[in-house]
């Protein structure tokens, strides 16, 4: 007769015991994935969208929180599959640089291919989902984003300086998703309002960047404004320069249009004449601590400029 097999009971919770070695491959899925789609830097893109969508429709009663939600969802997806492309076409450049190096692809946890179909679909989606549930032109000028960040700009880093000015072409465009979702024309003055803002904002902003990172930039291969100019001078003559014209358009813009409030000439012209004002502290010291204190207001610049801008728009229909 065959012994019997005593079966020891596990106790509770055994069956399901914890991995910890999964929740880190999770997490670390989780930090890829906000890394290849630059999380952060495709929510600044939306969140420009939803400003020129609140200018389109302040006043004129076209607001809609349906066509704000698909919006903000079109954008989202085209803004994270630019990103995704932007690295596949720099990760060797990636590798060389200490601050990119670690990112998934130049890291080797994400084969290109996994990253191309990612990509793609969320470029496809976004502009076929901007183009279906909202307007043909809000899907161009998503379109013209990608054309311009992908095409021109990423390539033309390798080449020349000039690839800063066709960055901020880019990044001027998706203002303009939102303000043609609220149904505005394509040539009216709102559509300069937003394009001049983006553009020139982002022209100090990514100067300051360029000069901290110079060295990781040179060893990537980049050709930046601040590449050979150890001083900063340059650079920060650079900023100086887009910075005061920022703060000319920001002060004229509303004596040029009645959309906008005086109160917008005062607001707008003193967020940019800090910024001014940090610029010309920079050419002063050439300090990297006064690069860093601009680069850092750009980025407070931006929000506080829509709001000042949005309190100040008339909502006068084009």
């Amino acid at each position: 007769m065959a012994e019997r097999q005593e079966t020891e009971i596990p106790p509770e919770g055994a069956e399901h015991p914890e991995r910890p070695e999964s929740a880190g491959v999770l997490r670390q899925l989780r930090g890829d994935v906000v890394s290849l789609t630059k999380a952060r830097l495709s929510l600044l893109v939306v969140l420009t969208s939803c400003f020129g969508y609140f200018l389109a429709t302040k006043g004129v009663d076209t607001f809609s929180w349906s066509t704000f939600f698909h919006m903000f969802f079109g954008t989202s997806l085209a803004a994270a599959g630019a990103a995704v492309f932007n690295q596949l076409m720099e990760v060797e450049f990636d590798r060389r640089m200490v601050r990119t190096s670690d990112r998934p692809l130049p890291a080797n946890r994400m084969p290109k291919p996994v990253a191309f179909i990612i990509g793609w679909l969320l470029c496809a989606f976004g502009l076929i989902h901007l183009g279906m549930k909202i307007n043909t032109w809000s899907s161009v000028m998503a379109g013209l984003t990608l054309l311009t960040y992908l095409f021109i700009y990423t390539p033309m880093k390798r080449v020349s300086t000039t690839n800063t000015v066709i960055g901020a072409v880019s990044g001027a465009f998706p203002p303009l998703i939102g303000w043609m979702a609220g149904g505005q024309p394509v040539l009216s003055a709102g559509t300069f309002y937003l394009f001049g803002l983006l553009f020139f904002w982002q022209l100090p902003h990514f100067a300051a960047i360029n000069w901290m990172y110079r060295e990781e930039y040179i060893r990537g291969g980049f050709k930046m404004w601040s590449n050979d100019d150890e001083s900063g001078s340059r650079t920060a003559r650079i900023a100086l320069s887009y910075s005061l014209i920022l703060t000319v358009l920001s002060i004229a813009f509303p004596f040029l249009t009645p959309h906008m409030s005086i109160g917008g000439a005062v607001g707008g012209g003193l967020l940019a004449g800090v910024m001014a004002l940090l610029s010309w502290r920079f050419l002063k010291s050439g300090k990297r601590e006064d690069a860093r204190s601009l680069f850092l207001y750009t980025l407070l610049y931006l929000p506080l400029m829509m709001i000042a801008g949005y309190l100040a728009w008339r909502g006068v229909a084009v």
